[in-house]
Order: C-alpha cells, then sequence, then structure tokens
C-alpha cells in the first residue's frame, strides 16, 4: 500500500473539492459531525478493500489551532518579570552553592527549559490546600531549584536556606536536592527521584481519588492530579507501564506534562527521529487526550499561509538532532539548513533578519500556547491528558550551555555568562553586583510580589506543601482479636492464615473497617483472601458489566465500583503506587486510610526496593507483607523463589 504522503496527485482539483466539502461541514456543523462524517468514510474504504496505515501520531504541530486558542488572562509583562527573577534566582542557587562547595552538584539548565510551563501553572492552574485539599503536584526532581525560587520571593523560605541548598544539616537549616517529604516535611508532596517514580505514582494517586469517591469517602470537587515530567524520562519503564490503567479508569483528572526539550544528561533523547511524536504515538495508542505544544506564536503566522503543506512536510523531515543544532548555530544556519531547503520557504522568512529567526520560540517558551493547552487539559472528560511541550534545555544561558550536549552538568557560570544572563532577563543588578550572583527580591509592596502572592491566594494558596492533618480513627480494643489471641490449641496454622483472620476482624469493625484497603497483586488464592472477594468487592470504576464464570458460587469474583479491595493484577509496581497513594491519604486527602499490601517475599525489596524507599520517603503509614518465603512453603519452586 502506497503510503498517502508519498503519493502523487493526480487530481489536485478533486483533492481539493473533497478538502472544501470537509472545510463546508466543519464551518456549518462543526467538529463533532465532522468526525463522524470521517469516521464513516473511513471505516466504509476498509470495507471495500482500501489497506489504511494506521499511525498515531498527528503533523508536527500544535495540537490546538490558533482559531481554537483560549485568550491568556494575565498580565504577561508582570508576569515575565517574575519568571525572570525565579530563573535568576534559582540559577543563583546552584552557582553559589558550588562556588562554596565545589562538587556539591545541582541543576540549572532543567528548570531553565520548564520555567514558562511551571510558571503558567502556578499563576492559572494548580491550586492549594484551601481549595478542597487542592490539587497534587509532582515536580520533576532536578528543577527543584526552580520551586525553591518561587518559594522565596512568596516568603515562605528564607535567603540562609537558598543560601544551604543541598545542606540539609547547615545550623540556619538548608534544602534538599530534590522533592523530600521527609527532609522538608511541610513543604514537599512527593518525592520524584529516582526517574520514573513520579509517573506510576501520579497515576496511582489519581485513581485512588476516585476510589474514595466512588467508596463515598471524599468528594473529588475535580482536584486534579499534575505530573511534571522529562522526555528523557519516559524511558523508564515505570514511566509508560501504567498508561493504560490511566485511560481504562478514565482518570481526567489526570494530567502529565511532559517537558519535552529533547536532551538528557549525555546528549539527544532522540536524535535520529522525534520525541514528541514518539510520545504522542505510545499516549494516543494508550487511549490518553494527547496536546502536543511545538510551536509558539511567531509561527502561526507562517503555518497560516502554509496552503501547500510544504512547510509542514519540512517540520516532518527535521529530526531533534537538526532542531538542537538550529540552536546552537543560531539564525543564518537555521535560514540555510532549514529554510533553505525549499526556495519556496525560503521565500517565506525573506523579510526576518538572521536574529529574529533564531529568536522563533517554541511551544514551550509561549505562555499564550502553554495556557491554551492547560486550560484544555483541565476541561477535558472521560481521559487522562498528557501535553508534550518542545522547549529547549538550559533557555537563556547561552554560550554556558542552551541546547548544548553538556548543559546538564552545568553548574557554574563565568563572569560573562553572568551579565548575559543578567541582561537577557532584565535582572536590576549592576555589573558589580551581577557577577556575585546574590539572591534577589523586590520589596513586599512591589508589583511582582504582590501579583504573585494575589494569584495563588486565588488559586487556594502555596504550593508545594503538605499538611498533616487528619482527624483521628477510633481503634478497636484489642479484645476483637481474642479468638486469635488465644492460640489454635494443637491445630497448626500458617502466617498468611492468621492474617487473613486479623484482615476480616479488621474490616468489619464499625470505625476502622471501611478505612481498611487491602492490596493484592493477584496472588489473593494464594494467600487465602480470596473469600473476602464476595464480603467486601474489588474495586473498579466500571462496577461489573460482565456475568462472572463463578457467579452461582458463594465466593464469586465479584467487581463492584464501591469494592474495596485493590486487585492490581501482575504489578507489584503498581501495587505499591496504591499502598503509597492510601498510605499518604491522611496527608493528601484528610482522611486516615490503613493499607495491607501482601506479595510473595521475593517480589518485595528485590523487585520494588526504590518505591518502598519513597514511600518512606513520603511518610507513608500501612503495612506491608512480605509471604511465601520460596524454599520453605512452596514445594518444587526451589530458589526461583
Amino acid at each position: 500500500m502506497t503510503n498517502s504522503n508519498n503519493y502523487s496527485d493526480q487530481d489536485p482539483l478533486e483533492t481539493q473539492e473533497w478538502i472544501e466539502s470537509i472545510r463546508s461541514i466543519l464551518e456549518t456543523s462543526g467538529t463533532d459531525r465532522t468526525h463522524f462524517i470521517l469516521e464513516k468514510l473511513i471505516e466504509f474504504s476498509r470495507r471495500n478493500g482500501v489497506r489504511m496505515p494506521y499511525s498515531a501520531s498527528t503533523d508536527y504541530v500544535n495540537t490546538i489551532p490558533l482559531s481554537h486558542q483560549k485568550p491568556y488572562p494575565g498580565d504577561r509583562a508582570i508576569e515575565r518579570r517574575i519568571k525572570s527573577l525565579i530563573r535568576w534566582n534559582a540559577m543563583a542557587m546552584v552557582v553559589r552553592a558550588n562556588r562554596e562547595h565545589h562538587g556539591i552538584g545541582g541543576h540549572i539548565s532543567s528548570y531553565a527549559s520548564a520555567a514558562t510551563l511551571y510558571e503558567v501553572a502556578f499563576n492559572h492552574f494548580l491550586r492549594g490546600h484551601d481549595y478542597h485539599g487542592g490539587d497534587l503536584a509532582f515536580i520533576q526532581g532536578h528543577s527543584s531549584p526552580g520551586i525553591y525560587a518561587r518559594a522565596f520571593l512568596e516568603g515562605r523560605l528564607t535567603e540562609k536556606q537558598l543560601k544551604n541548598f543541598r545542606q540539609e544539616l547547615a545550623p540556619e537549616g538548608g534544602l534538599s536536592s530534590y522533592p523530600h517529604p521527609w527532609l522538608m516535611p511541610d513543604f514537599w508532596q512527593f518525592p520524584t527521584v529516582s526517574m520514573g517514580l513520579g509517573p506510576i505514582m501520579s497515576i496511582y494517586q489519581a485513581r485512588f481519588m476516585h476510589y474514595l469517591h466512588d467508596r463515598g469517602l471524599m468528594e473529588n470537587h475535580n482536584r486534579k492530579v499534575w505530573a511534571f515530567l522529562g522526555d528523557g524520562e519516559m524511558d523508564e519503564p515505570e514511566s509508560m507501564g501504567a498508561l493504560t490503567l490511566a485511560s481504562r479508569e478514565k482518570l481526567d483528572n489526570l494530567i502529565f506534562v511532559v517537558n519535552c526539550n529533547l536532551q538528557r544528561l549525555d546528549g539527544p533523547v532522540r536524535g535520529n527521529a522525534k520525541v514528541i511524536q514518539e510520545l504522542e504515538g505510545a499516549f494516543r495508542g494508550a487511549g490518553w487526550n494527547v496536546i502536543k505544544v511545538v510551536w509558539g506564536s511567531e509561527w502561526d503566522t507562517f503555518q497560516e499561509k502554509d496552503d501547500s503543506g510544504l512547510l509542514i512536510k519540512r517540520l516532518e523531515e527535521m529530526v531533534d538532532g537538526d532542531s538542537l543544532k538550529y540552536v546552537v548555530e543560531g539564525g543564518a544556519y537555521m535560514r540555510e539548513h532549514f529554510w533553505g531547503k525549499y526556495p519556496e520557504l525560503l521565500k517565506m522568512v525573506e523579510q526576518y533578519t538572521d536574529d529574529e529567526l533564531w529568536n522563533f520560540k517554541v511551544g514551550g517558551h509561549d505562555p499564550a500556547k502553554v495556557y491554551a493547552a492547560f486550560s484544555e487539559a483541565v476541561n477535558h472528560t472521560g481521559q487522562p491528558t498528557v501535553i508534550l511541550a518542545h522547549t529547549i534545555k538550559g533557555y537563556g544561558l547561552g554560550e554556558a550551555g542552551e541546547g548544548r550536549n553538556i548543559t546538564h552538568s552545568q553548574k557554574k557560570l563565568n563572569e560573562d555568562e553572568l551579565l548575559h544572563f543578567r541582561s537577557r532577563f532584565d535582572i536590576p543588578l549592576s555589573d558589580e553586583e551581577c557577577i556575585k550572583a546574590p539572591f534577589y527580591k523586590p520589596s513586599e509592596d512591589s508589583e511582582e510580589i504582590k501579583y504573585l502572592k494575589e494569584l495563588r491566594k486565588e488559586l487556594g494558596g502555596f504550593l508545594p506543601k503538605r499538611a498533616d492533618k487528619a482527624p483521628p480513627l477510633t481503634i478497636p480494643p484489642i479484645s476483637i482479636l481474642d479468638e486469635l489471641l488465644k492460640g489454635s490449641g494443637d491445630r497448626e496454622i500458617s502466617t498468611t492464615m492468621a492474617y487473613v483472620r486479623i484482615l476480616t476482624l479488621l474490616c468489619k469493625d464499625e470505625n476502622i473497617g471501611k478505612h481498611i484497603v487491602p492490596i493484592i497483586p493477584d496472588e489473593a488464592r494464594t494467600f487465602g483472601i480470596d473469600p473476602l472477594f464476595r464480603q467486601l468487592g474489588i474495586y473498579s470504576h466500571a462496577g461489573q458489566v460482565y456475568d462472572p464464570v463463578d457467579s452461582d458460587q458463594f465466593l464469586y469474583y465479584r467487581e463492584a465500583t464501591d469494592g474495596q479491595i485493590l486487585e492490581e493484577g501482575i504489578t507489584e509496581a503498581g501495587s505499591i503506587s496504591s499502598f503509597i497513594a492510601a498510605g499518604t491519604a491522611y496527608s493528601n486527602h484528610s482522611i486516615n486510610m490503613i493499607p495491607f499490601f501482601i506479595y510473595y517475599s521475593m517480589f518485595g525489596f528485590q523487585r520494588i526496593g526504590d518505591f518502598i524507599w519513597a514511600a518512606a520517603d513520603m511518610r507513608t503509614k500501612g503495612f506491608l507483607l512480605g509471604a511465601t518465603a520460596g524454599r520453605t512453603t512452596l514445594a518444587g519452586e526451589g530458589l526461583q523463589h
């Protein structure tokens, strides 16, 4: 079958007539009707032998056209000044720490690429705890300096704390390298390092919010879970491994924001391809709503004039390695190697200088494009949403590392580089002040500080901020376990059987029973927990829309919307993520839940040790039970267990 992109149009007039027909339907009947007719045409074509190659990716342009773009509600000038100050203080934090303690580390370039994504979110979307408990925000670990810098302007962190970045044991207090609720229990909500933990934990946090709502334990109030991630991070198996759970459970309270700066520590994420296109295909195939934010507003005019489709063709030809080269080499190189490939495109930009071409923003650095994407995401229903935002790693660093392969490792800036950064972002410092890399904060009555605080007040308070208040549970007396405490006499019972009996008694208690969360990774029958299927029900957001094969039995496989058991299937990583979500509900949702996660012992610390460590970092409360210790209780399975 010939690919349509390579097919020579033998009758352009007929093609144009079809396009005009679709345009007419779109203008008169809207997008839903247009979508319906196109689906019918595709269905008819397939039935009549037209083989249509499937592609999960769309053109390499913004998902939201200019005509559908929501207007920006904020004061762009003030917000840019605030963002620039945060950029400066985030950079200064790392530079000063490494001046005083060589090799202490830290990251400048990650937040530099993501600043617009965070600032649009903090100014207009992320809701604080005063709004029904607020949104949950998983912050990309390497961006922590920018989050600290914002909290400094908000008055929540002191200059001494910023000075002691990565020096938590300093007498006057310091700041942890990455998001860390154990070290900063009033600030960070979630640990997101090592990479890959944030994506899967955020999915199960969003699902647990549905669980609490479906069981009548909490009202959701349209709260969202936001996960700010990196494109390189998506190579971690945990990052992508639970995508279909999110779509299957219709987690429209979940938003991934993937900062696609195209670079990881050593070099390009996908130098010979396009990581945004690859991720779009994976997420769309998994049933997610995908919003691409690829190009800034400067590109709108060109795309509107691209009647021939030649610009889109050129964008499709370009790989990420090319994009990075254009950033480093500048406008003249871009004119020759990108626009210059086709005379028609070169003519399109003949009135622009090289500097103007180089300054055409990519989408993730354009607040208008980012706002439009976030607005659509929070209003989308029935699916989780991922926003793929094209950015430049080390944005603003210039020769110090903007778009360069060494940018991730950049910890220090020399005097010229500091002066360049100061001038690019209009930081009000003299040359003499600038080279010392001081922290800068306007007065409390300045326009910037008042604006920043007012927006956060409207959104329900500051974020990130960790709460630690939940009404205490009434614990039953020890006497409810009398039948077990008396022992079994001459009859031997396994420890697993004893656990199941304890769990059954606890679930029957009128005070704490509904707060128990049994979590099982497809091993209930091995552990003898299956009798609880009927009693407690297996949680399913969809309920049970089929008649189970064992429905005629008393202890049948019962799924229910208000089911209590989390039967996670064969996924220890998913199960521990549910355990973390349940065990931190006291902090995130002001309700104490008591998770019990039982698993084959060999699939515990050996398999999910990183998650268990993260659970401790997050101050998770609950019970982990390593059962079935292999050689002693599973005859014949030997050292494999």
